[in-house]
C-alpha cells in the first residue's frame, strides 16, 4: 500500500493546479479518495457537529441495501429455475438466451432447490444491469465535474445500486443505459450535481422508462426472466380482480388464492398458485429485483436508523399514511372497486412499498428537512401511494409516483414549517 501511496503523490503535481493535467483533477481526487482518507486537515479554530462525512454515508447505505441485493438475485434465479422446472414437468424443455448459455456452462442445471443454482443465475442477469448503469452513470458524472472543476462524490454509488434495484432483471441493457443517463442529467447535473437535485434520481429514471417504455418494465410478461412467460404480480392481479358487487367476498385478495402463470405461445405450459400474506413478506413472489423482500427492506431500515442515516420518522409517516388512508378506503367501499377493499397490512407487503419509503423516501437531498416536515412528507407519500393504488386503475403501483409527488412539495412542506416556528417565536417574544 505504501508503494500504490507513493506513486499517487509523485504524479499529483500532474493533476495540481497549473499542472499539464489539471482538467483531470476531480478524476485523480477521486481515486485518491476512494482508497485513502483525504490528507488535508483543517488549521484554526473549527467546530465540528457530526463525523460523518458524504463517503461514509453513501457506503452506509450501499451497506444497507446488500441484504434487499443478494435476495433479489436469489430470487431473479428462483423464479427463473421455478418456472423451467414448471415447463420441464410438463415435457417442455427450455433454452433460454445468453444468460442461460453462460449458466448451463458453468454446470448448473436450473435447480429452484438450489442456492448456489438461483444465485448464480441472478447474478448473471444482475450484474450486467449494474455495469451498465454504473459505466454510463458514472461517466456523465465525471464528464459533468471536469467540466465544472468540481469533485466527483460518491453519491451515484447510492444511485448506481437503487436504479437496477428497481427494474426488472429482463430489461433490456440499453433501456438502462438511456434511463439512467436521462436521471443523472435532467433529475441531477442540470441542477448543479450531487445535493442540489430536489427529486430522486434513481426513481426519476425509473419515472422515465415507465413511461416511455412501459412494455419492458410492467405488464405481466416482464417480471420472471423468461422468455414467453406471462404471469402477474400481487398487485396487478389485484387490480383486475372480478369486483363482488354485495361485498360478501375480498375480491381483491381471493384473486391471490389462485394466480394463472403460463410459459409459451402457441401451446402454453398453464398453472396455478397462490400469493400469500407470508410469502409477499419473505419476498418469494415475482417484482424487480430488490423489491420483493419486506425482510431485507426492514434489515437496511434498522442499519440506516442505527446509523442516524435514515429517518424513522419519514418511514413512520409513510406507514402511518398507507394505513389511515387504506383504512379511510375500506370503510367507503362499495365492491365495485376490488382494491378500495385491501387491508392496509397487505399494502404493506406488495409492490415496491417497503423498498420505496426505506431506501428513497428517506433521500436526505429530495426529502424534506425539518423534524415536523418530515412526518408530514411520509404521511402525503402514503396518502398518494395508496390513492394511486386503489383509485387510478392505469397504476397498480403507486410507491414511485407518490415519492416523486412528495419530492415536488418537500421544500413547500418546510417553507411553511419553518414560517409556523417563525410566527410562534414572535408572538412569544411579543407576549413577554
Amino acid at each position: 500500500m505504501k508503494a500504490l501511496r507513493a506513486a499517487l503523490d509523485k504524479v499529483h503535481p500532474l493533476f495540481d493546479k497549473g499542472g499539464p493535467l489539471q482538467i483531470a483533477y476531480p478524476v485523480y481526487e477521486s481515486i485518491d479518495t476512494f482508497l485513502y482518507t483525504p490528507g488535508e486537515i483543517t488549521h484554526g479554530q473549527t467546530h465540528v457537529r457530526d463525523n460523518i462525512d458524504l463517503k461514509r454515508m453513501m457506503i452506509t447505505v450501499v451497506m444497507a441495501l446488500v441484504p434487499a441485493t443478494l435476495f433479489g438475485m436469489w430470487n431473479v434465479g428462483y423464479q427463473a429455475n421455478t418456472t423451467i422446472q414448471r415447463a420441464a414437468e410438463a415435457g417442455e424443455k427450455y433454452v433460454g438466451d445468453w444468460h442461460y448459455t453462460i449458466h448451463n456452462a458453468m454446470g448448473f442445471t436450473n435447480d429452484p432447490g438450489s442456492i448456489a443454482d438461483c444465485m448464480m443465475l441472478g447474478a448473471i442477469f444482475f450484474i450486467p444491469i449494474y455495469f451498465v448503469c454504473m459505466f454510463v452513470g458514472g461517466h456523465i458524472e465525471m464528464v459533468f465535474s471536469v467540466l465544472r472543476g468540481h469533485e466527483i462524490n460518491e453519491g451515484f454509488l447510492v444511485t448506481g445500486l437503487l436504479f437496477p434495484l428497481t427494474l426488472p432483471a429482463s430489461i433490456p441493457l440499453w433501456q438502462v443505459a438511456v434511463g439512467i443517463a436521462f436521471g443523472v442529467i435532467v433529475a441531477k447535473e442540470v441542477f448543479g450535481g450531487t445535493g442540489r437535485n430536489f427529486l430522486n434520481v434513481a426513481l426519476t429514471s425509473r419515472a422515465f422508462l415507465y413511461f416511455a417504455h412501459a412494455g419492458q418494465i410492467s405488464g405481466d410478461k416482464v417480471w420472471t426472466a423468461v422468455d414467453g412467460f406471462s404471469g402477474a404480480t400481487a398487485l396487478g392481479q389485484m387490480a383486475v380482480a372480478t369486483p363482488d358487487p354485495g361485498g360478501e367476498t375480498n375480491a381483491a385478495l381471493a384473486s391471490l388464492e389462485s394466480v394463472n402463470y403460463s410459459l409459451g405461445a402457441a401451446d402454453p405450459v398453464t398453472w396455478t398458485e397462490p400469493i400469500t400474506w407470508t410469502s409477499a413478506f419473505l419476498g418469494t413472489v415475482q417484482g424487480c429485483v430488490g423489491e420483493t423482500s419486506v425482510l431485507m427492506c426492514l434489515i437496511g431500515a434498522a442499519i440506516l436508523i442505527g446509523t442516524g442515516i435514515g429517518s424513522w420518522k419519514i418511514m413512520a409517516g409513510v406507514l402511518g399514511g398507507v394505513a389511515a388512508t387504506s383504512l379511510l378506503l375500506n370503510g367507503v367501499t362499495t365492491g365495485s372497486n376490488p382494491m378500495m377493499s385491501v387491508p392496509f397490512y397487505w399494502h404493506f407487503v406488495v409492490g415496491g412499498l417497503a423498498f420505496g419509503l426505506v431506501f428513497m423516501a428517506t433521500d436526505p437531498v429530495s426529502a424534506s428537512m425539518t423534524e415536523k416536515g418530515k412526518w408530514i412528507y411520509g404521511a402525503l407519500i402514503g396518502f398518494m401511494t395508496v390513492l394511486i393504488r386503489c383509485i387510478n386503475p392505469a397504476f397498480p403501483e403507486g410507491i414511485m409516483l407518490a415519492i416523486l409527488f412528495g419530492n415536488v412539495f418537500a421544500p413547500l412542506i418546510d417553507y411553511f414549517v419553518v414560517s409556523a416556528n417563525v410566527r410562534r417565536r414572535m408572538a412569544r417574544y411579543v407576549t413577554t
